[in-house]
């Protein structure tokens, strides 16, 4: 790919116009119509469409896995928006990877199609039922796998399960799609598929297997059974930063010449780590730079401990201090320093090495991709959706630390901050609007806290026993009556000296 930095004149993407765009942008070199459908992917984000489309169109682009084109699917009645917008495209997606050393342009044609949205999801159900879909993926957001938060198992009780279990046929989520295409599969001799979750989770081929074994064991316990003893669920890491896409994303598109009204820009990193276990069969995506390992456990933990826990870190500061992007987090001092501080004593003691890769080498890497000027990925955005980050990203990092008696001060900090953030005011004044599923809940308890910080670390839901761990509690009343006090700023100046 060649960089480009000049405006040209636009052209419609669609399958017709692909020989017609500016030679700077590749597109692909593989005959689209002879492409069939291997793999149905749930969720059709920005992430997917950067990452693992994209590991999968670079196979196409050597000639290999033409048989594993993408099925695009959502259970969202807002998907079928995204549907209609990628249809009228011919599925394709511009990707423009945003360096430090500027920007290059990709056409990628994995996909092939998109299953129509609609209650009860027959179409998806079908699709998934095809002896040639072989691969059922997902990213459906770390919060979207129904977990019970106290007990970590599967949440019977929530509604879209309890509806999924009267409902079979024609379920809400995704796990019951699944489940019932499943049911198709045995009784009609096709055999099973991998659920492959490409989420934020540790472990989250495991936790895929409980969302699908344990509803199916609600209606159909022989069902759970067959699927539990045939399917195959991989653990896996991904790793790309992928901001969402506005009206700018779509300029910077048609600067380089595709008018495309769903791109995607992406930093120029990309990394994934899979389990090789695949009961159907797989693409070859380590030729496409993927790694294929029996240790995912602790490329995961790497990644989720530092950089999306790194993430967590800054993001709370930033949206309270009324910083708009990342970069802007990083170009911070006492930010930047807070994450290098905090991931060097704190949470890499924690972390194992991977090949080629020490805990302390990964956090200049990750301080790096933080900074690249070119990616304007939103404080809003990596600080959405607390109530399920930290849990993942942050708490087991404190409870490693409390067991291991590292320090965790610092990590109490980021807790203080976040509940300060979700009180729902910046220090400026200015309203913090709701950016969390269980939003109004987290402000009535921040704002209590204000007075008595013990009513934060009462929510067992995201703390379990914490408030009970006199260290890591007293650290956390601490750091949120200074910061109510004497500010955020007050606050990392005391950290950062001690």
């Amino acid at each position: 790919m060649s960089r480009r930095s000049d405006a040209k004149p636009t052209m419609k993407l669609c399958d017709a116009t692909l020989g017609e765009l500016p030679d700077g942008v590749l597109t692909p070199s593989y005959d689209r119509s002879k492409l069939s459908p291997g793999l149905v992917h749930i969720g059709l984000g920005n992430f997917h469409r950067a990452h693992q489309a994209w590991y999968l169109h670079r196979l196409m682009q050597q000639g290999l896995a033409l048989d594993w084109a993408i099925v695009g699917a959502g259970v969202k009645p807002y998907d079928e928006d995204q549907r209609l917008k990628l249809a009228a495209q011919d599925y394709m997606t511009t990707l423009i990877e945003l360096s430090p050393e500027g920007r290059t342009a990709e056409v990628i044609g994995s996909m092939i199609d998109y299953v129509p949205i609609e209650p009860g999801n027959a179409q998806l159900i079908e699709q998934m039922a095809q002896p040639e879909t072989r691969i059922v993926s997902l990213t459906v957001t770390e919060g979207g796998y129904y977990i019970n938060p106290v007990t970590k198992g599967f949440d019977v009780t929530h509604p879209d399960i309890v509806f999924d279990t009267t409902h079979p046929t024609a379920p809400k989520t995704a796990f019951g799609a699944m489940v019932a295409a499943l049911r198709l599969r045995r009784d009609a001799g096709v055999g099973p598929f991998t659920g492959l979750s490409c989420d934020n989770l540790q472990g989250n081929g495991t936790i895929l297997r409980q969302a699908v074994v344990s509803l199916a064991r609600l209606s159909d316990p022989d069902l759970a059974n067959w699927i539990d003893a045939n399917c195959s669920f991989p653990n896996s890491m991904v790793d790309c930063i992928v901001p969402a896409t506005g009206p700018k994303e779509r300029h910077l598109a048609c600067t380089l010449g595709v008018n495309d009204v769903v791109p995607v820009t992406h930093e120029n990193f990309r990394q994934w780590v899979i389990e090789d276990n695949f009961c159907a069969g797989r693409p070859d995506w380590d030729k496409a730079g993927a790694t294929f390992t029996d240790n995912v456990h602790d490329f995961e933990a790497m990644k989720i401990r530092i950089l999306n826990g790194g993430h967590q870190v800054i993001a709370g500061v930033g949206e309270v201090l009324s910083l708009s992007t990342i970069v802007d987090c990083m170009a911070h001092e006492k930010i930047a320093n807070l994450f290098r501080k905090l991931a060097r004593e704190e949470i890499t003691p924690l972390v194992k090495a991977v090949p080629g890769m020490t805990p302390k080498t990964y956090v200049e890497l990750i301080a790096e991709r933080f900074s690249n000027p070119h990616i304007m990925d939103t404080t809003r955005r990596v600080a959405f959706d607390g109530s399920s980050r930290h849990p993942g990203f942050i708490i087991p990092s404190i409870r490693d630390g409390i067991a291991a008696g590292t320090p965790v001060d610092g990590l109490a900090l980021v807790s203080a901050v976040w509940a300060r953030m979700c009180e729902g005011t910046r220090e400026d004044g200015t309203q913090i609007e709701p950016n969390d599923p269980f939003w109004d809940e987290l402000q009535r308890t921040a704002k209590a806290a204000q007075n008595d910080p013990a009513v934060w670390l009462a929510q067992t839901q995201y703390y379990g026993d914490l408030a009970g761990q006199p260290r890591f509690a007293k650290a956390f009343e601490e750091w949120l009556r200074m910061i109510w006090v004497d500010g955020i700023n007050a606050a990392v100046d005391t950290y950062l000296v001690s």
